[in-house]
């Protein structure tokens, strides 16, 4: 595979990519992440019983607030007009898991990849923070792109998606 590296120049010098000619089509992004819990934590979180409050609900609002940040966030990352962003977790008592699950979508130039995954990022920083008090233990893994829509490349799916 010999594609090239769109953020650089043909001096190696980083540079916005243009986008300006490209049509606006339907974006989607789908990405995911997982943090791992001590039992103590992953009681908290699913009985509600976190001294900072609802851990999920504070987590949700901040994945979908950080993916409208992204172009702030990461350097040649275009602004981007998101149409839709959700956030869902998934919990597994045995595993003492949650997954958190980012959706970006939009019409424009550009892909949402990097919107998805900020999103899942900072959702489970957040459960980090709210929960860290009774466990610093925890491990955050596996964020990645799951699924991608639209643009020249079309539709890309991760092949060990669950």
């Amino acid at each position: 595979m010999s594609k090239q590296l769109t953020h650089f120049d043909a001096q190696g010098q980083a540079h916005m990519v243009d986008v300006g000619s490209k049509p606006q089509t339907p974006r989607l992004a789908r990405a995911s992440g997982l943090i791992q819990l001590s039992d103590v934590s992953y009681t908290r979180l699913t009985e509600g019983s976190s001294k900072k409050g609802d851990v999920l609900g504070i987590a949700r609002l901040a994945g979908i607030m950080a993916s409208k940040q992204t172009g702030t966030l990461i350097p040649l990352c275009h602004p981007i007009a998101l149409t839709q962003v959700s956030v869902e977790f998934d919990q597994d008592a045995q595993q003492q898991t949650v997954r958190c699950i980012a959706t970006a979508q939009t019409v424009g130039p550009t892909g949402v990849e990097m919107e998805a995954l900020t999103a899942v990022s900072v959702a489970l920083l957040t459960i980090y923070d709210m929960l860290k008090a009774v466990d610093r233990a925890m491990v955050i893994r596996d964020i990645q792109l799951e699924e991608k829509v639209g643009g020249k490349s079309g539709h890309w799916l991760r092949q060990d998606s669950v």
